[in-house]
This record gives C-alpha cells, structure tokens and sequence, in this order.
C-alpha cells in the first residue's frame, strides 16, 4: 500500500470518536501500576472494535493483535496508559475527576491515538500482510517500569526480536508537526537518595554539634563535580537534587538531612562510573566533615538509543505522509523513557507528535498541572502511526 491518502481520510472521518476517548482517559487518570479500570476500558474498546485476540500483560497491560491478509512481518505499536500524581489545574469540561491524579504527560493521548490507528488497520488489513501488535503499556512513569514487566510476559517473548514504535507527544512541537532523532535520543535515569548524619543541637552552639546542614550545602555543591570536572564534555549529563529536608528550626540543628535527586546520561559506561565517583565523593565528605552520609540509588531507565536504519525509513514514510516540512530533527532529550528497554533489546523507533499551540493557549510543558493538547492532533498521531505500521511490514 503506498497511498497513504486513504488512511489520512479514514484518520479524518473518525479521529472525533477518539477525543471522546481521549476525554474519557482524562477525566479517569489512574496511578502506576493501578490501572484496573483503565486497562478494562480499553479492553472494551478494542473489543468494540472487533478485536478479539488481546492478551493481558503485566497485570494491568493489554497486547492485541491485528493480522494482515497473510502471514508475513511484525511489527509492534506501543502506548503507555498511567497518569501522575499531579492535581490538575486546567478549567476545561473533562479536567480530572480523581483529586491528586492528572494524564500530565499524554498518555491519555497516546492511547486514544492507538485506537485510532486500530481502527484504522481494521478496516485496510486486506492491504497489507503480517501482524500489527498493539501494547498498551501500564506504569511508564515509575521505576522500574511497566516495559520490564512486559518484556517477561510470555506473550511478549514469543514475538522475538521485531519492529518496536513508540510514540509521545511534546507540547513544545507544534501541533501538525512531528519530530524524529537516531541513535542516541533519551537519557537514562538513576534516583538518588542521600542520607546525611550528624549530631544535632543548639543552632547557638556550633561548636557542640556535628551540622549535618553544612555537610548537606557542600556535598551538594561539590557533588556538580561529576558533570562539570569529571565526565566527558562530550557526553550529556545532567546530575540534580530537588528534594532537601533539614527537619530542625530557626535554633535546632538536626541529626540528619535527606536528600533526594537524579543523575541521567547517554552513556552506559560513564553512568556506572559515574555513580561510583559520586558515592565515593558524598561519603568522603561527610566523614571528613565528622559526619556520615549513606547513598541509596534505584537504578531506573537505560538510555533510549533508536535504531539507525528503522529511524531513516520511519522518517522518510512521515515525510510522505506530513510533507517534509512538518518532520523535524530533535535534540538529544535528557528526560527518561521506559521504552528504552525495548530499544537496548530491539530495532525500535520513538518519535515525538506535536501537541502545542500558541494561539490556544496550549503550551505548558509535560509533568505540570496545566499541560494539555490540541485535539486535532490525534488525528495526526493515530493515522501516522497506521502508515507507518503498514509501511513497515510491507518496507
């Protein structure tokens, strides 16, 4: 199939029942890993669409299948369906009804998105040959991650090594346009929580005390060391702390200060050295200041690296299918995906979908409580996903 023209109509004629979805989604956010009802909406989506092969995936994740007129290629599609622990802020008819729990980051976008695009491949599946796998992936948004828990599943396993397409929406791309990168794209994402001991005591009498505040204040600065003075300028990364509690008053010095942070980057090597410097470097410290520090770290995502020829060829079809001034070449992105895992393991392909737009007031970033999307781009997400699953098996 090369004429994509028919599936741009089918995109058109039926993206208005997906916003509705969408909306639903929106309205329902649900937490990491507690997905229940989402996973049985969706469920019922796909079975309204006349799909009957869906299997379920760790525990609350769906892999529906959809087959061509003959056998042939696979290639997989992948959503991710969890929402944030954010209270939304947007004054918007299906704003969030569950308090604290917001779909910050799209992933009520992707999903509709993908039922579009399922929609879609239905009704061409005459056209093309091979399998189109649809997973719809629960708790990207906390580590470890849903995408481990799928890659044990043994409905997963069976499908070797295949084709992996991911898709997110960026509100810092405009709405008609998508963006592409190859090769190393996303950052990998290590949490970091650091315990500081002292003795505490009067903030009167310094000299009594062991300050595990101070010994905080010059780990903290000293601990940008590892970017600035001993990785290579070369490779990207990015070292933060955003959480400090010195639980003590005006004149109480604590006994121990906690901090919270992150360390990312692109290379998998240097991350493991990385971290080993910086335990290094935060225990020393503290000791020689009189104290202790004790560093945990939860190892989360690897780096996103997609794959060179897939990307090109993905590439090319967008151009086809959005006109090449409306595919853009991304930067490296330090945020972390768990669709990395699927890229360290496969040929894969994660592309960004434009979701922004000025003159609607549509262009607060992800992760906030005001984020949202333009609609009409669902209509793009959902019919270039199709093309391009097609374009892929028949490529």
């Amino acid at each position: 199939m090369d004429d994509y023209r028919k599936i741009k109509s089918l995109a058109t004629q039926y993206a208005p029942e997906f916003v509705a979805v969408r909306r639903h989604l929106h309205e329902n956010p649900e937490l990491s890993f507690q997905e229940y009802n989402t996973c049985a909406y969706l469920k019922e989506q796909l079975m309204s669409l006349g799909i009957t092969d869906i299997e379920s995936v760790a525990e609350t994740g769906l892999l529906a299948t959809i087959n061509g007129n003959k056998k042939g290629k696979t290639v997989l599609l992948r959503s991710d369906i969890d929402a944030l622990p954010i209270q939304e802020q947007n004054d918007i008819a299906y704003a969030s009804k569950k308090e604290g729990v917001m779909h910050a980051c799209g992933h009520d976008a992707h999903s509709a998105s993908l039922l579009l695009c399922a929609k879609i491949l239905l009704e061409l599946k005459g056209d093309f040959s091979g399998s189109v796998k649809l997973l719809f992936q629960p708790a990207e948004e906390l580590s470890p991650g849903g995408a481990i828990s799928v890659m044990k599943e043994k409905a997963y396993i069976a499908l070797g090594t295949i084709p992996h397409v991911g898709q997110h929406v960026r509100p810092d791309i405009p709405v008609g346009k998508v963006g592409f990168r190859s090769g190393k794209f996303m950052a990998s994402m290590d949490e970091l929580f650091l315990t500081v001991k002292g003795k505490g005591g009067h903030a009167a009498m310094p000299e009594k005390i062991i300050d595990p505040v101070l010994i905080t204040s010059h780990i903290i600065v000293a601990a940008q060391q590892l970017v600035s003075r001993m990785a290579d300028p070369k490779t990207p990364s990015v070292l933060s702390f955003g959480k400090v509690i010195a639980n003590g008053a005006i004149n109480v010095i604590p006994d121990e200060v906690s901090i919270e942070g992150t360390f990312r980057t692109l290379d998998e090597e240097w991350r493991k050295i990385a971290l080993e410097k910086l335990h290094k470097l935060v225990t020393t410290m503290a000791e020689a200041m009189g104290g202790s520090c004790e560093l945990k770290i939860n190892h989360g995502y690897p780096h996103l690296k997609n794959d060179t020829a897939l990307t090109e060829d993905l590439r090319i079809y967008a151009k086809d299918y959005l006109g090449s001034e409306n595919v853009e070449e991304l930067d490296q992105w330090m945020a972390a995906e768990d669709f990395a895992y699927y890229t360290q393991a496969n040929p894969a392909c994660f592309y960004m979908l434009g979701v922004g737009n000025v003159d609607k007031n549509i262009e607060s970033g992800l992760h906030t409580p005001t984020f949202n999307i333009d609609e009409s781009a669902l209509e793009i997400g959902g019919g270039l996903m199709a093309w391009l699953a097609i374009k892929t098996l028949l490529g």
